[in-house]
């Protein structure tokens, strides 16, 4: 019997602090529009989302903060800027869902995690709300419990 090549993980990156500063409510998946620069670095994992956010203007997302390193090699003839603002590409109904929680609720876009779709990039989008200090720690607690609590049963199970 041949053994299966393990899968490689198709995240490119992660923004972990989003979920420690607020509550996500909706995600939404969507694509961006990139240079060929931009995604020869993300192949090579030279990304930066912890600074990032989305906005709307005009009826179109759009994200920014993200940082994408140029490669030495691929972007010798292109002026390369790694902070520009790129499109989000999403579906108008989402759209509108997004632009109504952002007017009536109060809710900023926070980018979460960018992952390959086979051969696009793809980033996990969420609507969110700032968290007080005493919903971190409620947080950090849980979290806490419930690494202990795998460490008490996989101690058991022995």
């Amino acid at each position: 019997m041949a053994k299966k090549p393990k899968q490689s993980s198709n995240t490119i990156a992660k923004n972990k602090s989003a979920r420690f500063e607020f509550a996500i409510g909706d995600e939404y998946e969507a694509g961006m529009v990139l240079q060929g620069w931009e995604v020869k670095a993300i192949r090579d994992g030279k990304v930066n989302m912890t600074e990032s956010y989305v906005f709307l203007r005009n009826g179109e997302a759009f994200i920014s903060g993200l940082t994408i390193a140029p490669l030495n090699a691929a972007s010798t003839h292109v002026v390369a800027d790694p902070t520009r603002v790129r499109k989000l590409l999403l579906n108008r109904r989402e759209l509108r869902k997004l632009e109504d929680s952002v007017n009536r609720e109060g809710d900023t876009i926070v980018a979460l995690v960018m992952y390959w779709s086979t051969s696009f990039v793809k980033v996990k989008i969420g609507t969110a709300r700032g968290k007080k200090l005493h919903d971190k720690r409620a947080d950090s607690k849980a979290k806490d419990w419930q690494r202990d609590k795998a460490r008490i049963m996989k101690g058991t199970n022995r």
